[in-house]
């Protein structure tokens, strides 16, 4: 299996039909096809080998999703990064995955320099806007199977992000379980407006590939733009978290726009309130919605909620049943089976799963144990074998879609001068699902507020990791050993916490 398949098969099968729409330019499986293999020409000629890493740090756009397909097709690796991490993060990621060519479009054409200066591995900076007229065409390698197709960085517990490495059939695997579990008819057209850096929308473009549909792209999610783009081009598939939802549910001019043509609504990413969801329902009846639970390490879907499953309203806060990729089972501390009902760790297997950690193979190691995946998601099953998680062994919150590990955000917070002890957690919010809420024990005689601190985070870490919310208390709550109760944290600390508008 192969990332590049779902174009030949295309050329062979509908070369006329329309794979792209972006910013009024229309771009056919036959044309994609043939531009593709002229970047990875283009690539080729530069110098880049079998094997290279490719970064791509770029809005959405046709480009992106050639250029994706074009490392494939040139024998390489991709490495989407993160648009909103910090300069520091996106070197340090950059310098990690051992990154030879960089791919930026305009709007960071201003840091690539930078960031050539700063990851001494990259030999190539390439604009977008070169690829408009690429070189020779060249055959396709057809990197396949268990190559490696993309490292896919995601939070790390330890402060520093992770690459997870994914091979080129655990990711058409995962699009394959997707397509199955929940039918894509070859005649849709699918928006594609949350970040492509993200595996979940990643994903959800791979597997609309495989079936043959359009995609209408849009930069960056902006509720009016999304909204005229479903009613202009009919579109009846969209990924939309919860975020981005709320934002299109409350826009007062929602109602102004055509949106029937919509279908199907796949959410996921973040906790979603049951009254955004209950809204959705009402206010867009001709669509079924889709909740998908994942996570990076298996290359997006674990889990599939769908549309008929949500008009029961206790299977409805269920993150529903294995996909059909993937096996799940509930286990306890030791590795063994809890009974139905009881809570425990979810652990998943399938061949989505990733390869490794890049370059850590202790971590590797501790979540992937005789072939299962250690989730560090509590969850319990019941008698039918839908999954509800109950929380988040890891201390993961997610806001906006944007997978936030307290650990990082803690290292900055405790680097300001006034703070003597932090704990970060994630309280429940209706707009972004989850806000980062900040809780410090302050120096003797020192003071701080939350524009302070998040003015001295915003150096160091992306914006949206930076605390949305601060309490200030004389002591942490700990337990015998010395560990912070951050359960009893998030109890506590949720009336009384205040907060900013949201994510920036």
């Amino acid at each position: 299996m192969s990332m590049t398949m779902a174009l030949h098969r295309g050329v062979q099968q509908h070369p006329t039909r329309t794979f792209s729409v972006f910013d009024g330019r229309t771009t056919t499986y036959a044309q994609t096809a043939e531009r593709v293999s002229r970047i990875a020409g283009h690539f080729k000629h530069l110098g880049l080998d079998a094997d290279d890493h490719v970064a791509l740090l770029a809005l959405n756009s046709d480009l992106y999703l050639q250029a994706v397909l074009a490392v494939a097709w040139a024998d390489a690796v991709i490495v989407p990064v993160n648009t909103r991490w910090s300069l520091t993060e996106i070197a340090d990621s950059l310098t990690d995955a051992r990154v030879r060519m960089l791919v930026v479009d305009g709007h960071f054409s201003a840091v690539a320099a930078e960031l050539a200066r700063l990851v001494p591995g990259i030999r190539w900076v390439v604009d977008t806007a070169d690829l408009a007229d690429p070189g020779p065409a060249i055959p396709d390698a057809h990197r396949s199977g268990e190559n490696t197709a993309g490292i896919f960085y995601t939070g790390g517990t330890t402060g520093r992000s992770r690459g997870v490495v994914l091979s080129h059939s655990a990711i058409i695997t995962s699009a394959l379980g997707c397509a199955a579990g929940d039918p894509i008819d070859p005649t849709s057209v699918c928006l594609i407006s949350a970040p492509l850096f993200h595996l979940a929308q990643f994903s959800g473009w791979v597997a609309s590939m495989l079936m043959g549909t359009a995609h209408v792209v849009i930069a960056s999610f902006d509720p009016v733009e999304v909204m005229r783009l479903i009613e202009h081009h009919r579109v009846t598939r969209a990924v939309l978290v919860p975020t981005m939802l709320h934002m299109l549910l409350s826009h007062p001019e929602e109602p102004h726009f055509d949106l029937t043509s919509l279908t199907t609504v796949t959410y996921g990413g973040s906790p979603i309130s049951p009254a955004t969801l209950t809204l959705a329902r009402r206010r867009w009846p001709h669509a079924g919605f889709l909740q998908v639970y994942g996570m990076t390490e298996m290359a997006a879907t674990v889990t599939m909620l769908t549309p008929d499953a949500h008009h029961d309203p206790i299977l409805a806060t269920s993150a529903g049943k294995a996909a059909p990729h993937t096996i799940i089972r509930v286990v306890d501390a030791h590795g063994v089976d809890v009974s139905t009902g009881t809570v425990g760790e979810v652990i998943v297997r399938g061949d989505a799963m990733m390869t490794e950690y890049w370059q850590r193979p202790e971590e590797t190691a501790a979540v992937i144990r005789d072939g299962w995946f250690h989730t560090g998601d509590a969850g319990r099953l019941d008698d039918n074998g839908h999954v509800f998680i109950v929380d988040r062994v890891k201390d993961m919150i997610v806001s906006g879609g944007e997978n936030v590990y307290s650990a990082e955000v803690e290292n900055a917070v405790a680097t300001h001068p006034a703070v003597s002890q932090c704990a970060v957690i994630g309280l429940p919010d209706d707009t972004w699902g989850e806000r980062v809420h900040a809780v410090v024990v302050l120096r003797d005689g020192a003071a701080v507020d939350l524009d302070d601190l998040r003015a001295h985070c915003r150096p160091l870490i992306a914006g949206y990791k930076c605390p949305r919310g601060l309490t200030v208390l004389d002591a942490l709550p700990l337990t015998p050993t010395g560990k912070v109760l951050k359960r009893q944290l998030r109890q506590t600390h949720h009336a009384s916490s205040t907060s900013d508008s949201g994510p920036s």
